[in-house]
């Protein structure tokens, strides 16, 4: 289904209204391979987006937006310790990580009620305590862009980093993500030593899948704003990772900063601590301002504009360069002008 001149509030967390010229919804492969091997349908150029809330807009979209929201959940092999199952790029990523975990699947359940879709899932590398999905897929069927050639990745070949994949750098608007590969645990191993987890999921009792995923839905949203209350993308900032000298400095003089020491190329520290330090948790410029009860999210209060927004962020990025000598880097891509 093709719209023109449509409002994109539905389609970002933060809920901008601004609007696009064209907006493609494809609902299958089919519809999507037609659709890019005959663009003159619509106004190049042409960005993809899942369920927007990994994206600030700051300005009209002149061009066509690509939302697929190709359906569907399906085992495609199994065996006495792992399951590959497939999902379509439309599924809801919290939904998916549910049915893995009422079907007794492991791999997924620290991921739980992270928003967005399946399809911007290898994308982004989306983590969180302790997970990273890089770690379960097994391969990512694609559509290319510019001819609608349809090309399977598999997980050496997206490159994944941290909150990074090649479909981020390299191939970036590329390929269009229609349906991803995942390796599940028959047999679950948990990772539960991450942050407060550990101790939230004794409250519930066993240790198990249900438990882990109920855990992290409650600390999740102890933390994190509801995008119906406040629009937000979740973290703004990416944590970031230092070698260890950079740590070993900077824990001379702010002995308390946390930090994760089993990090991949570095020591990672936590970017809302960084941020709370400055003195911004609850602070707000006009419409935008940063969570009170975690200083990485920043929000829309209503009648914020995505330049707004932008501001606020880059007046963070600023005082924690000049207290830390940390260069802060978004998570959330800026989509029009700054």
């Amino acid at each position: 289904m093709i719209l023109r001149n449509i409002s994109l509030k539905p389609y970002n967390t933060f809920g901008l209204d601004y609007k696009a010229n064209c907006l493609a919804e494809l609902s299958s492969e089919e519809e999507a391979v037609d659709f890019l091997r005959d663009k003159k349908l619509c106004r190049e150029p042409l960005l993809i987006i899942g369920e927007g809330s990994n994206i600030l807009f700051t300005g009209d979209y002149k061009g066509t937006i690509i939302y697929a929201k190709i359906e569907g959940i399906k085992v495609d092999e199994q065996n006495d310790q792992h399951i590959i199952v497939s999902a379509g790029s439309g599924v809801k990523w919290n939904h998916f990580v549910e049915w893995c975990v009422n079907n007794g699947y492991g791999g997924v359940e620290n991921l739980s009620l992270i928003p967005g879709l399946v399809g911007a899932t290898p994308v982004q590398n989306i983590g969180a305590y302790g997970m990273e999905v890089k770690d379960t897929i097994e391969k990512v069927r694609t559509i290319n862009i510019s001819n609608g050639s349809v090309r399977e990745f598999s997980n050496e070949e997206c490159r994944f980093g941290y909150r990074d994949s090649i479909f981020k750098k390299d191939l970036k608007s590329k390929y269009l993500v229609i349906k991803v590969f995942f390796k599940l645990n028959t047999i679950p191993s948990f990772k539960i030593e991450y942050g407060s987890l550990k101790k939230e999921v004794e409250k519930l009792g066993e240790i198990n899948l249900r438990n882990v995923r109920q855990a992290v839905i409650n600390i999740r949203r102890c933390k994190l704003p509801d995008t119906e209350v406040f629009g937000n993308a979740g973290s703004f900032f990416k944590n970031p990772v230092v070698n260890k000298t950079e740590a070993e400095n900077l824990f001379l003089k702010y002995p308390y900063i946390p930090h994760y020491f089993s990090f991949p190329g570095g020591i990672k520290l936590a970017a809302g601590w960084l941020i709370e330090q400055c003195g911004w948790k609850e602070k707000r410029i006009g419409g935008a301002g940063v969570y009170d009860k975690q200083a990485l999210v920043l929000i829309n209060h209503g009648n914020a504009t995505g330049k707004d927004i932008y501001d606020l962020s880059e007046a963070i990025k600023q005082s924690v360069l000049r207290k830390f000598g940390l260069e802060l880097e978004r998570e959330v891509e800026i989509i029009g002008p700054i």
